[in-house]
């Protein structure tokens, strides 16, 4: 992992409110201002929270967290949705050929070709745009564009329509195993004013590090994930349609589990996926964005936040669900505000599913299902309005058999009322909120300008 990455090992996350300040696509640092190396976490203890009323919540704040004053995601440069392109270098794109760019720069590509790759090969440290100004390329078994070293590499369309296409099985380059249409080993960005097709027998986009998504409009077909990466996937503007065999979006680190973390503050998802809609292994926190998710489970995460947005839900097995595939958070769904319709389908389903907690404390919830909760360790309803089928409710009743219900209903599997050791009776590790990201397990997502 390179130098700058250390920021990620830093805990992001805090309670909803401060992270409610940083969110957003607002960038305070421009792209080639570098932060300091060394930047020490800032520790904010926050006051006990007095006890609940019935006009307060009752999730409050009294663990120590820890926040970083340089935590922004997206740079201005990312932010940016076209390019500087006064010094460009352009190519036009032309049958069975590799265009190698080995030099930090803006590049503009147009044309159309078959057998055609763009790849980056260049220093760690330099940074290089890529300009799509109406691009077609149709490929048989190998990535559009291929990024095999950079410090971040831009994807950015024009006021354009470009099409990438992979039609056969993905080879390998050595020891890599390229197998999206647009591949990278480091950071990548996606922003800009056009249309991008993504037609993929395997992945649309992965990206081994991080993957940010600004702006563009994305249609993407694929067999695999649509798009994914390693450490985060973190979107604030853009518009997507996606039919995916597998996962819409797929956020996941094989190699440390305390990464894969999704973040989205904005956009229009039209999601069809035979897997799920959105998964982050470790975070995934939701700020803002019109969704509509046909899936077999929408939303998955160990931790899954979500404070705004707007959601039309159709799933087939969980409609929410918080899974323990991350070391670094309990399960934990946590709903502060937002819209949203879930409608399950039939069967052993649930509409909002937690292995661990499940705390409500906002937004407008329309559920229609045979079951809408299920949660092993504990549930509180502190606000918002819930409504399942057809009846608005006071208390969150836990539908998994042989289990306690009501507001802070749940136990252990096994039906035998006791709660996992270390666990308090309200279903709460410690007692007062939810543990949040980063919280006492130390979660991690991206930290700094990337």
């Amino acid at each position: 992992m390179k130098n700058k990455e250390m920021k990620k090992m830093v805990s992001l996350l805090v309670s909803a409110g401060l992270l409610a300040g940083l969110a957003g696509c607002t960038a305070q640092e421009n792209e080639n201002t570098a932060a300091p190396e060394t930047a020490a976490p800032a520790e904010v203890t926050a006051e006990p929270a007095a006890p609940a009323s019935e006009s307060t919540t009752a999730v409050q704040v009294t663990e120590t967290v820890k926040t970083q004053s340089e935590s922004e995601y997206f740079t201005d440069r990312d932010l940016e949705q076209t390019a500087d392109t006064s010094n460009a270098k352009t190519y036009t794109l032309q049958d069975n050929q590799e265009y190698t760019i080995t030099e930090e720069g803006v590049y503009v590509i147009s044309g159309s070709a078959e057998e055609a790759t763009i790849v980056v090969d260049v220093d760690s440290s330099e940074k290089v745009q890529i300009v799509l100004d109406g691009v077609s390329i149709t490929n048989a078994d190998y990535p559009a564009i291929y990024v095999k070293s950079a410090d971040k590499v831009f994807v950015t369309t024009t006021d354009s329509e470009n099409k990438l296409i992979v039609t056969g099985t993905f080879r390998s380059d050595g020891e890599t195993n390229t197998d999206a249409v647009i591949f990278s080993k480091d950071d990548l960005v996606l922003n800009g004013l056009g249309k991008l097709v993504i037609n993929s027998t395997d992945n649309g986009i992965t990206s081994k590090d991080d993957l940010k998504i600004t702006g563009g409009s994305y249609v993407i077909t694929s067999e695999s994930d649509a798009i994914e990466a390693n450490d985060s996937i973190l979107i604030c503007e853009g518009e997507f349609t996606i039919n995916t065999s597998k996962d819409a979006l797929h956020s996941e680190n094989d190699e440390d589990d305390t990464q894969g973390m999704i973040y989205i503050s904005g956009g229009n998802f039209d999601i069809n996926a035979e897997s799920d809609g959105i998964q982050g292994i470790s975070l995934v926190e939701i700020d803002g964005g019109t969704f509509t998710i046909k899936a077999e489970e929408a939303v998955e995460g160990t931790y899954v936040r979500i404070n705004d947005g707007k959601f039309t839900i159709n799933a087939s097995d969980d409609g929410i669900n918080a899974s323990a595939k991350s070391s670094a958070y309990k399960p934990t769904i946590e709903i502060n505000g937002g819209s949203l319709d879930i409608t399950m389908a039939a069967g052993d389903t649930d509409a909002i599913d937690s292995n661990g907690y499940i705390y409500i404390n906002g937004g407008t919830i329309n559920i229609s299902a045979q079951s809408a909760f299920d949660f092993d360790y504990g549930a509180e309803l502190n606000g918002g309005t819930v409504t399942v089928n057809g009846t608005q409710i006071t208390s969150i009743t836990n539908s998994m058999m042989g289990f306690g219900g009501g507001m802070h209903g749940g136990m252990m599997p096994g039906g035998n009322g006791e709660m996992p050791e270390g666990e308090t009776p309200q279903g709460n590790p410690f007692g007062g909120r939810p543990q949040g990201p980063g919280g006492m397990q130390g979660g991690f997502g991206p930290g700094g300008k990337q």
